[in-house]
């Protein structure tokens, strides 16, 4: 599971690190076991090891990779895959090592921001319930007030985590995307970071020679977004009436209109390639813009909830203690 900064900066460094060696001239197979030699991940060593014997039974980088079950997303795959069809690996790596850097980035980000909201939550769990204790000394009751109410957060938190993993199935990864899709700046942020990808690698295999219809599903599962893979499968038949993609992105409600239109005049003009790299930066440069924003904005709101249910506890229990004053002096 992937998902602290550490482990992200790890699998950025390992991108980058191979864009360098081959850019350097050092073939896949000897950069492979420069990476291995000079890591201190053990599990690294152990997957690129096993796909360095895979490599020279005859498989393709992207087919030793996705032999490692559990190691890379499908998405890393699908890009990797359409590098080598394209013959621009070195593109791909720094791709997807500036995708790691930015998500670890955003995940020091989010771990900073919240951080006191969670300790204050945690210290208001324990601290408030602790008259009750020492009044009634009911440890049961303490315990249900504190653990039981931490317990179901921390499975909550865990089942979120499960589901983010890019190398979930398809079916978790479409329910994550539904969930996160009605979310502010998380669903549009997931959204322009998936057109990016597929933009990405749609112009990078068009420029290989794909063909633009076999191009096109190879980008969506470039893209690791369930919706646009299930969007572009669903044109195979429009493809089959020799519809082309600018006509059929034209009535499609998935991807963004401003993508539809450029692509359509890209398309018109010629100059596909060049339109295709203009709208993975825009649509990078968006998804990163709206998702670091809300690595701000959603710890504020859960400070703003902690500080609430604070003075909701203080209010209740000075509420409770008078009532029991003026009983006291009533009787």
């Amino acid at each position: 599971m992937i998902f602290t900064p550490g482990q992200l900066t790890r699998r950025a460094d390992f991108y980058y690190q191979f864009g360098q060696l081959t850019a350097a001239g050092l073939g896949i197979n000897n950069a492979l076991q420069q990476l291995a030699r000079n890591s201190s991940s053990g599990q690294l060593r152990a997957n690129v090891s096993a796909a360095l014997l895979d490599l020279q039974g005859g498989a393709t980088l992207s087919e030793s990779f996705a032999r490692r079950p559990g190691w890379l997303p499908e998405f890393d795959i699908a890009l990797l895959h359409a590098g080598e069809r394209s013959g621009r690996l070195d593109t791909t790596f720094s791709m997807l090592a500036g995708f790691y850097q930015d998500r670890a980035a955003m995940a020091r980000k989010l771990l900073g921001a919240v951080a006191y909201p969670v300790f204050l939550l945690h210290f208001a769990i324990f601290i408030l319930p602790f008259a009750d204790l020492f009044k009634s000394g009911d440890i049961v009751a303490y315990l249900a007030k504190t653990v039981g109410v931490l317990v179901p957060m921390y499975v909550l938190v865990a089942i979120g985590i499960f589901l983010s993993q890019g190398k979930r199935g398809e079916a978790w990864r479409s329910m994550f995307e539904t969930l996160t899709a009605v979310m502010p700046l998380i669903g549009a942020g997931r959204r322009s970071l998936a057109v990016a990808r597929l933009s990405a690698a749609l112009e990078a295999l068009i420029n290989a020679g794909v063909t633009i219809l076999e191009a096109w599903p190879l980008a969506a599962a470039a893209s690791g977004s369930p919706a646009l893979i299930r969007e572009v499968d669903g044109w195979r038949a429009q493809f089959g009436m020799e519809r082309t993609p600018a006509e059929v992105l034209q009535s499609s409600t998935v991807f963004p209109e401003m993508f539809a239109n450029l692509y359509t005049s890209g398309e018109i003009s010629g100059s596909i390639d060049e339109t295709l790299r203009r709208l993975y930066r825009y649509y990078a440069d968006e998804g990163s813009r709206s998702l670091h924003f809300a690595a701000r904005i959603y710890p504020g709101i859960l400070y703003g909830v902690v500080v609430l249910y604070i003075a909701w506890q203080i209010i209740s229990f000075y509420t409770g203690h008078f009532n029991q004053l003026n009983q006291i002096m009533d009787g």
